[in-house]
């Protein structure tokens, strides 16, 4: 067993996301893991690129609302303690609602041959993230 060193957090790259968007890395596994983690804070209104992810992603919602956008224009509404999985090559987009804050934990496998996992596409526009959302509460 072993604590792994905390990296410092990192501001998510424009190119990527549309707003304020932080990150601290929780794990980056070593082969034979495959796994990662990433704490992401995203300020009111904030929110990916389309994206997808190679083997899929879940999105674990610790603080705040998160948002979940699908190409088809859905957008799900989460609420802190809420799980949202995204299969594999399923295009989609997260951030917060516009009036707060949203944490969430980002989680999702690395390729075995070291190629990008996640495809990132054009920014979600105002209009596909201001659609009516669907809650799924419990």
């Amino acid at each position: 067993m072993e604590f792994t060193k905390q990296q410092s957090t990192s501001k998510a790259p424009a190119d990527w996301f549309t707003g304020d968007v932080w990150w601290d890395v929780i794990h980056a596994g070593q082969e034979p893991s495959r796994m990662r983690v990433n704490m992401v804070r995203f300020a009111p209104g904030a929110r990916t690129n389309w994206h997808t992810h190679a083997l899929g992603q879940a999105l674990h919602v610790v603080s705040g609302i998160a948002l979940v956008g699908t190409r088809d224009g859905t957008v799900f509404e989460a609420c802190p303690g809420q799980t949202i999985t995204c299969p594999p090559g399923e295009e989609h987009w997260h951030g917060a609602a516009p009036d707060r804050f949203m944490e969430h934990l980002a989680m999702w496998e690395a390729l075995e041959d070291g190629s990008p996992e996640t495809t990132w596409a054009e920014p979600v526009s105002d209009e596909q993230y201001s659609r009516p959302r669907t809650t799924n509460r419990p």
